[in-house]
């Protein structure tokens, strides 16, 4: 008897050792653009328009570029994105936000948060940081490909590259 409940113990601490839950991912992408910070920074400052990103068909929003300000994101898929701004520095060029509500099949994350960073590199270049921190959108063991954290992390690099690839095309051009 004494043996079995020690095999019990055994296992259950081996399940609870070697099993966890997802991980927290990071992405991050930065772009050169050649055109002054003070440039670049009026393009994206506000936290209300993000029409320089080719996935959102539309902005609606509420308050200023105030942390409780909201943004919902209607993208071109139909897919829509509830933000909300926690941080704004204007000198420092740079915002953080989290994502409130979104649906997994639409972005398959959760738990987002992210932050926008506009820098000079000299008086005619910039360069604009955009990273984020989040988990796979399937808060399980085993998740299903759609929702695993290759997906995550490849939705979210995707969704940065394309978008800082369209603010400087359409600031250099």
């Amino acid at each position: 008897m004494k043996n079995l409940i020690l095999f019990l113990i055994l296992i259950i601490w081996n399940s609870s050792v070697f099993s966890h839950g997802p991980t927290r991912q990071k992405v991050s992408e930065k772009i050169a653009i050649n055109a002054s910070a003070e440039q670049v920074w009026s393009i994206i400052k506000d936290f209300h328009n993000m029409n320089w990103h080719p996935a959102v068909q539309e902005t609606k929003s509420s308050g200023d570029n105030l942390p409780g300000s909201t943004r919902t994101l209607i993208l071109d898929s139909g897919g829509m994105i509830e933000e909300l701004l926690e941080k704004y520095n204007e000198v420092e060029m740079k915002y953080f936000y989290r994502i409130s509500n979104v649906d997994v099949d639409v972005l398959p994350v959760s738990n987002y948060s992210s932050w926008i960073i506009v820098k000079a590199k000299d008086k005619n270049t910039s360069e604009v940081i955009w990273k984020g921190a989040f988990y796979r959108g399937y808060p399980n063991n085993d998740p299903p490909e759609a929702l695993s954290d290759k997906a995550a992390k490849k939705a979210i690099t995707m969704m940065y590259q394309s978008g800082l690839s369209a603010l400087k095309k359409a600031i250099e051009h």
